[in-house]
């Protein structure tokens, strides 16, 4: 496993593991442990969550097994994002909340399900058009202060709304958390990741595969895509076009860090074997191409 420095004492493992769909793993909290171990000794130790996950239910379910096993604590890097409100009796609509008040209190809540005493990194899930960067800096503040929070990011934030919160904060923001796959190229192509770099931070990226579109998706694009990252396994000798698309993200020189979001531990194994292969630019400018539809420019 190839682990990244991102900020003073924080190391995250290349991949990291999202618990998005946690809940629908229908494991029992021996069996998430079991899994947990898994994938540690495969290296992953940066564990991606959001308070709202599994309708606010998440962060408790791996609390409940943190609990039986505190140990596994001290291996892991427990990443959580807040902001977003969901429609429900208590609230009207689905809204933004950003203010000092609600980010600490929801903090406090993610610490109290996971049984830890801090989180590693705290992102803000959405950026918000109403959303006050002093209170922001305020909230941070705080939880940097109380040792509750040992750094902070932000999640789908275009550049402009990462150089806003930015100017505004006494503590560094050290990643921006986006969507990124081979048929969603719009982050790279928006200024996205040319922040990054200029930042000198490193991307997570969710929805790696495109929810699955690599394998079972039937528009021309797609099945070009298939056809190149099947000529590029075979000449690479990878078990799976699953792999080459992890590569295609691996390769890239910001370093991006790929969350897979499966309960399996086959399919984990899948983008850590990716590891092993560095496509090389005309690898990776086939699978733009495939995508794109025509050579560059």
């Amino acid at each position: 496993m190839e682990y990244i420095k991102m900020a003073d004492n924080l190391y995250f493992s290349r991949i990291a593991l999202g618990f998005w769909r946690l809940l629908d793993w229908n494991l029992t909290d021996d069996e998430l442990i079991r899994f947990l171990e898994e994938c540690l000794d495969l290296g992953i130790t940066t564990m991606d969550h959001a308070d709202i996950y599994g309708n606010y239910m998440v962060e408790k379910k791996f609390g409940d097994a943190l609990k039986k096993r505190p140990d596994l604590r001290k291996k892991m890097q427990i990443i959580t994002k807040c902001g977003i409100v969901y429609k429900s009796a208590a609230a009207r609509v689905k809204y933004y909340d950003y203010s000092e008040k609600y980010i600490i209190q929801q903090v406090e809540k993610s610490l109290k399900y996971m049984g830890t005493d801090y989180i590693d990194t705290l992102l803000l899930h959405r950026p918000s058009p109403f959303m006050d960067p002093k209170e922001i800096g305020k909230a941070f503040e705080k939880l940097y202060k109380d040792g509750k929070v040992k750094s902070f990011g932000v999640s789908n934030f275009l550049p402009d709304e990462f150089r806003m919160l930015k100017s505004y904060l006494t503590v560094p923001l050290i990643t921006d958390q986006v969507e990124l796959s081979a048929l969603n190229m719009g982050n790279m192509e928006n200024g996205v990741i040319n922040l990054c770099l200029e930042e000198r931070i490193h991307p997570m990226i969710w929805s790696p595969l495109a929810g699955g579109r690599i394998f079972t998706g039937t528009e021309e694009q797609e099945i070009r895509l298939r056809e190149t990252l099947e000529i590029i396994r075979e000449e690479v000798g990878a078990s799976s076009i699953d792999e080459i698309a992890f590569a295609w993200l691996l390769s890239h020189p910001a370093q991006l860090i790929p969350i897979t979001g499966s309960g399996e531990i086959g399919l984990v194994k899948k983008p850590v074997s990716a590891l092993k292969y560095k496509l090389t630019p005309e690898e990776w400018f086939m699978i733009w191409t495939a995508v794109k539809g025509h050579k560059v420019p």
